[in-house]
């Protein structure tokens, strides 16, 4: 994939495009986020677009768009602005060590998905390294015609190529080494129309998977990499959460998660899952990962237990 092209620093107000490059995509259908405006030094607007047939963060049901698209819009809008307004090279490497979404599932609708979607961006925790950029948190709201639909935060570091090097070294080569693909769990059981978005295979007990890793996905592997993205750790969560909860569709008024470490291509990854009901009719699934003895990600996610979603406006 080529370097993302660090964009110069918009003028406050002006309108600067989103490209494939920055958004560290390799597919003009998988950028969400289109434009953005720089309100100040740590504020900015964007307009995106959720298509309602995406073909990964497509319908999970005959009304609702994909509460996931907000997650990765917010990944993606948040390395938009480390590269064109804060300074952090093309070829930096980004993790997010934590993201916390809120969604109202009953204004996430597949009826206004030709609408676009405005979202506000507050940066901040802003730590440099030099001129360019160590890490920040970033904030987001997201509306539509005027509606509140979303919000997230989420904490993303930047490492330069040469550390990376070094902080990976002897993980590098896993680049060389076919991942052994694992069978699936039922796609219905998880959430899925497909089989081959599923990221959750069998264990040894109910309420327990494996990590399932298909590097050749064009979506949650878009281009090659040397450990398993937090998207896709955080996809496994809403799968397990699904799975665990027995919802369908399954609509989390909030997902959160925080990530530990790496998650390596070649071992076994554990998913587990405990089911908590609230007293509120509302249902939380805790959801862990564990890798070689060491905890990769601990996930939460909320939804109604009832079929009628609340909204949160």
């Amino acid at each position: 994939m080529p370097p993302a092209a660090v964009t110069e620093r918009p003028a406050p107000h002006s309108h600067t495009a989103v490209t494939r490059e920055l958004a560290h995509r390799t597919t003009e259908t998988d950028v969400f986020p289109a434009r953005w405006t720089r309100i100040s030094d740590t504020r900015f607007r964007f307009l995106a677009h959720w298509p309602a047939d995406h073909p990964f963060f497509g319908p999970v049901d005959d009304r609702h768009q994909d509460p996931m698209i907000v997650g990765e819009t917010l990944r993606q809008a948040s390395m938009v602005l480390a590269h064109a307004e804060f300074g952090a090279p093309a070829d930096t490497h980004f993790v997010m060590w934590d993201l916390t979404v809120r969604v109202d599932p009953s204004a996430l609708l597949l009826a206004d998905a030709a609408e676009p979607v405005e979202f506000d961006v507050v940066c901040s925790e802003v730590r440099r390294r030099g001129r360019g950029l160590h890490s920040m948190r970033t904030t987001m709201e997201f509306r539509r015609a005027g509606r509140f639909v979303a919000s997230g935060t989420g904490s993303t570091g930047c490492t330069s190529p040469r550390a990376y090097r070094r902080l990976r070294a002897g993980r590098l080569n896993a680049l060389d080494t076919p991942v052994p693909l694992l069978a699936g769990t039922a796609p219905e059981a998880v959430g899925r129309a497909r089989a081959e978005d599923v990221v959750l295979a069998p264990a040894d007990r109910p309420g327990v998977w494996n990590l399932r890793v298909d590097t050749g996905h064009p979506v949650l592997f878009p281009r090659p990499n040397d450990h398993v993205p937090g998207m896709v750790l955080f996809e496994a969560a809403r799968q397990a959460a699904t799975a665990a909860s027995g919802l369908h569709p399954f609509l989390p008024v909030t997902m959160t998660a925080g990530f530990a470490r790496y998650a390596e291509l070649h071992s076994p990854c554990r998913i587990e899952t405990e089911v908590v009901e609230e007293r509120s009719g509302e249902v939380t699934v805790r959801v862990s990962g564990r890798q070689d003895g060491a905890s990769v990600f601990t996930a939460g996610l909320t939804a109604a237990r009832s079929a009628r979603v609340r909204s949160l406006s």
